[in-house]
């Protein structure tokens, strides 16, 4: 039994639009009416239920991976589908064919239309891509590699390559200004998995800005899309400087091993209903009010309040007298002396040395200091002059494990295992 299709209904943008306005009048909108069925193809894979749509996008895709006989019979069709309803595929069939997407032909079989077939093409790029990947990143550089060697690139399509590029550069910067260590690490981890699109996009750019021929419009827009990349390039550093100072920050809990994140992360593995059992009790039920045993507290603060003196005191808003500058008072300096003996010890490594060496000394603070000077070293953005950018760029650099190495010196109890190794030298700690 094959249900016949319900009837697309008269289309009529004049609801739409203002009086007088024609569809004809606004050329972005016309673009789209040209292309009516086309739209009407993707308005039949989706129109209706959920459950409707994944059976169809199904049976489409079942029909379209037999490359090497692409006509169906009807009989081949109910054999292949046999674990679907027959009722419910001969209306799914019917509503393909009503719609253009299956041709029946005069043989009785059934056989792809050209916008069925382009319909399940770019349904199967969309779903090719990786879990850690940006499906829309990949989707739209796989579309402008197919454009560049086809000559039709728009400056359209780049615009939504650019919109994408900004929109995940935002996304970073809001996960490093949030401070999270899990935000963070997400973010990185998504940066990674689409480095790929970001390189195969430079690539592309680079072709096309070497045409002879490129319209301004488009120049102007793959320039802003190289600005964007760059941007991009320079947002993995930006990770590692905020995780190195949350590292700084990081406390351990005693004696175990156990750190502030680790427990964090622990926490963040649970469901709401286990983290309300650890809670429960562990919380008043009700305000606890300890301010009342403070009654000096309150008593200056009625002291303020109270007194008319003390209020005067508190509005007098007038200015003090006015005194001569000092006269050849020297303006303090930054003490380096921290930062020039720690670049000293460096110069004196050979190859590599365990970074928990280099920090050590003077206390938590200096240790910390030095740990946070240790993170700049490779860092092509410092291209000031003075110490700290001599430092920076020194041939070494500071690689950190994500395990920790006891220390229990200088008010020290662990830190994260790393190397300060030169870059022509290789060194790997074994793991204890």
């Amino acid at each position: 039994m094959i249900e016949q299709s319900a009837p697309i209904p008269d289309f009529d943008l004049a609801g739409f639009l203002t009086p007088g306005v024609e569809p004809d009048d606004v050329p972005a909108l016309w673009s789209l009416v040209r292309s009516r069925e086309l739209i009407n193809t993707f308005i039949t894979l989706f129109r209706g239920g959920e459950e409707e749509v994944f059976v169809r996008l199904h049976v489409l895709r079942e029909i379209s991976a037999r490359a090497d006989h692409p006509r169906w019979e009807p009989d081949e069709l109910r054999r292949h589908f046999a674990y679907i309803d027959p009722i419910k595929l001969e209306t799914v069939l019917g509503r393909l064919r009503g719609n253009g997407l299956l041709v029946y032909g005069e043989d009785g079989s059934y056989q792809f239309s050209d916008s069925g077939r382009n319909a399940v093409a770019a349904m199967a790029m969309l779903l090719r891509f990786g879990d850690n990947e940006d499906s829309e990143l990949g989707f739209l550089t796989t579309q402008l590699a197919g454009m560049q060697a086809t000559g039709t690139i728009t400056p359209e399509v780049l615009q939504h390559l650019l919109a994408k590029l900004n929109a995940l550069t935002a996304s970073f910067e809001d996960a490093i200004a949030s401070g999270s260590e899990f935000r963070i690490l997400d973010a990185r981890s998504r940066l990674t998995g689409n480095v790929r699109w970001l390189e195969k996009g430079t690539t592309i750019l680079r072709g096309l800005l070497a045409e002879d021929e490129i319209s301004p419009e488009t120049s102007r827009v793959a320039h802003a899309i190289g600005l964007a990349q760059s941007r991009l390039a320079r947002v993995d550093a930006a990770f590692q400087r905020a995780l190195n100072k949350i590292e700084s920050q990081r406390v351990t809990l005693g004696a175990s091993g156990v750190s502030s994140s680790d427990a964090a992360a622990w926490l963040r593995s649970l469901d709401v209903r286990r983290i309300a059992a650890l809670a429960d009790g562990a919380l008043g039920a009700g305000p606890q009010m300890q301010f009342i045993a403070g009654g000096h507290e309150l008593l200056d603060r009625a002291e303020s309040s109270l007194s008319e003196e003390v209020r005067q005191m508190e509005a007098d808003a007038t200015l003090p007298p006015a005194e001569d500058a000092p006269q050849d008072e020297v303006a303090p300096s930054e003490d380096l002396g921290l930062l020039i003996k720690l670049s000293d010890k460096l110069a004196g490594i050979p190859t590599a040395v365990p970074a928990s060496k280099l920090i050590l000394g003077g206390g938590f603070g200096p240790a910390s200091y030095r740990l946070s000077l240790l993170s700049l070293l490779g860092n092509e953005e410092a291209g000031a002059s003075g110490p700290v950018a001599d430092l920076t760029q020194m041939p070494y650099d500071l690689q950190l494990e994500d395990w920790l190495v006891e220390v229990m010196e200088d008010e020290i109890s662990h830190m994260s295992a790393g190397n300060v190794v030169r870059r022509d030298a290789t060194v790997v700690e074994p793991k204890p």
